[in-house]
């Protein structure tokens, strides 16, 4: 298996979605186990202090450099993957937000008669864990002792960090016997949970692996991506006529599951289409589509090992500077403190990014179709609207980071 190597394969072939798995989260040289430092702005932010929003990006900026400067003073790192989170930019009213939602949904549907139990995908610095315990033991105290606050985290070293964090102060170690930490994959999930509880995939989906298709422009039969590595560490793109179980699988289910139109190489006038590939130097492939087979995955193992799971998940539905294709992704480093973009996920695995969009109304009916349970998809602002004190975020002029922020960002949930 690729996840056992120590080193980055070589004279090798597989899938784009297997290329793009080891990148990230190889143990040994993975993107999000050996890369990537997840920005702490310190203190939380005084909103109400700020005059407008361009002021709370200014102080924003200031503190990323003061935050990388004691980095460097340590280790200094030209090749440092930091990047940041809204819950980190917003602490603790993100997490209140969630934890609102979470403690209301909880006493109208399970309390006093079943547990609050949460799973967190991904928990990151055990912020959003922490500021959403504190919430519930201080508004809801009847619910936080009945709540159980399960992370499920694949790096090693994050894993290490959150549990440090219950033990840094003395609010947070009264949150020691509510939580458990499971360093591991959730791929690799073989316990069934019985009970109702609460799956929380915040920024999760958008790094899950993705297959990569191409369709012939005359056939519409559609091929799947894979990669040569060489002897030398270089990389060769190629497609075949073989379409793995999972690749296959996805299309049959998207093919039945979605009602709605969706965007993929063959819409739109196939007899223009075929013009265009008759053209000099046109390709004899369309352009590629990236399909989410992980995250099919996922819905796999929530409808296996938990059936009366209720889903919180939410990422970005629009990218931009994506590389080229339908639902790609982008692929980016950062070098002496600057976003570097590329043009292809095929790059030296572990030291970049490789985010992308959901489409969720492809998803949401995915999802509905292997669950079998029902869901709403809002935007991030409306969300927030409904479940965050908006007035803690809001500057002397009106203006609410909060909301103005993450603009292409969608929150699904299962109802």
């Amino acid at each position: 298996m690729l996840r056992s190597r120590k080193e980055r394969p070589k004279r090798v072939k597989m899938l784009t979605r297997d290329f793009i798995e080891d990148s990230l989260y190889n143990p040994n040289y993975g993107y999000f186990s050996k890369q990537v430092v997840i920005f702490s702005p310190g203190e939380p932010f005084d909103f109400h202090s700020m005059r407008d929003e361009l002021e709370f990006n200014h102080l924003l900026g200031k503190r990323y450099t003061e935050f990388e400067d004691r980095l460097d003073a340590i280790a200094p790192n030209d090749t440092r993957q930091l990047w940041h989170t809204p819950t980190e930019l917003f602490r603790p009213y993100y997490g209140e937000a969630i934890a609102r939602y979470l403690a209301e949904n909880y006493i109208l549907s399970h309390h006093p008669y079943h547990d609050l139990i949460i799973y967190e995908l991904g928990a990151g610095n055990g912020t959003l864990m922490l500021n959403i315990l504190d919430h519930i033991r201080d508004i809801y105290p009847d619910v936080y002792q009945r709540t159980k606050f399960k992370v499920i985290e694949i790096s090693s070293a994050l894993a290490t960090m959150q549990t440090s964090q219950l033990s840094r102060s003395a609010s947070s170690r009264g949150h020691t016997e509510h939580v458990e930490i499971i360093n591991r994959s959730i791929f690799d999930w073989q316990t069934y949970v019985p009970e109702q509880c609460w799956v929380l995939a915040l920024e999760v989906f958008d790094n899950f692996a993705h297959d990569s298709i191409r369709y012939d422009p005359f056939t519409e039969e559609p091929l799947q991506g894979n990669v040569l590595i060489d002897n030398n560490g270089d990389f060769y793109e190629f497609y075949t006529h073989e379409i793995d179980p999972v690749a296959s699988r996805f299309l049959r289910v998207r093919s039945i599951a979605c009602s709605r139109p969706f965007d993929h190489p063959l819409k739109g006038s196939r007899i223009l289409r075929q013009l265009k590939a008759r053209l000099p130097f046109a390709a004899n492939l369309t352009v590629p589509e990236y399909i989410p087979t992980r995250l099919m995955q996922f819905f796999d193992i929530l409808h296996e090992y938990f059936p009366h799971h209720r889903l919180l998940t939410s990422d970005f539905h629009s990218l931009p500077d994506t590389i080229k294709g339908y639902n790609a992704p982008v692929v980016q480093t950062r070098y002496q403190r600057r976003v570097v973009p590329v043009s292809t996920p095929f790059v030296q695995q572990g030291y970049f990014d490789i985010l992308f969009p959901t489409n969720f109304e492809v998803i949401e009916d995915i999802y509905r179709a292997m669950t079998g349970k029902l869901t709403k998809v809002s935007t991030h602002e409306s969300f927030l609207k409904r479940w965050a004190y908006v007035e803690d975020t809001q500057t002397k002029n009106g203006e609410n980071p909060l909301l103005s922020w993450y603009k292409n960002a969608s929150v699904m949930s299962t109802v």
